[in-house]
């Protein structure tokens, strides 16, 4: 695995965006990988709507589909024993995840609000749709309920998931470099690797995936 790279000085570190709904426990685990980052990463952390992102590019959730769901939990189970994450699935799953978002934009993005919100949903087993969890934890956070409904809240989370799209991102966790997207909560190897070395990208066979002609599709695809 990469480390935190402590002995390699960077002129100028990119800002590195880490995409994440509250819903995916792929991005919970993914959030205990940060810390790998270089040295020196500007990592910034963007809200966004899972399902925003899903009706845009028109694909299901994998708690959508009845195997892929079981798999999901089952994989998310095994992946925080292994490393040692602690991890309890919430009451119920899939939630509405858009009071926690808000939540976390009007606390500021700040790296402890997003974490307390991430443990409080996947490590109690409490139930999202529960009113006292988001009144608790906007309580921990000293941000005032009615700050959720601010249009300001609301818009940023909007314009984070519209630009997210604007970028080609298309689920969640995923990193952005400029403007390329690593995706899953297995990444953070490859967006750094990208990070020291921006021309792993440039060989001949990463530009012949880039191009790869489409073979056959699906009737009524596009």
């Amino acid at each position: 695995m990469i480390g935190v790279i402590a002995d390699v000085e960077y002129p100028t570190m990119p800002s590195v965006v880490w995409y994440f709904d509250f819903i995916s426990p792929y991005a919970y685990l993914g959030l205990h990988a940060l810390g790998r980052l270089p040295e020196g990463t500007d990592l910034q952390y963007r809200p966004v709507l899972f399902a925003g992102l899903l009706k845009h590019w028109g694909q299901k959730g994998p708690a959508e589909i009845a195997p892929k769901r079981k798999w999901t939990y089952r994989s998310c189970i095994w992946l925080a024993r292994q490393a040692e994450i602690p991890f309890r699935m919430p009451a119920a799953h899939p939630f509405n995840s858009l009071a926690f978002l808000r939540l976390a934009i009007a606390a500021g993005n700040t790296p402890t609000a997003i974490q307390n919100i991430f443990h409080a949903l996947w490590t109690t087993g409490a139930n999202p749709a529960d009113p006292p969890l988001i009144e608790r934890l906007a309580d921990q956070l000293h941000v005032p309920l009615e700050r959720l409904g601010d249009i300001r809240v609301k818009d940023e989370l909007r314009d984070n998931t519209e630009r997210a799209v604007q970028y080609g991102v298309f689920g969640v966790p995923s990193f952005r470099v400029g403007d390329e997207v690593f995706w899953g909560s297995d990444a953070l190897e490859f967006t750094a690797a990208y990070l020291m070395n921006p021309d792993i990208l440039n060989d001949a066979e990463m530009q012949h995936a880039e191009t790869l002609p489409i073979g056959a599709s699906r009737p009524g695809s596009t």
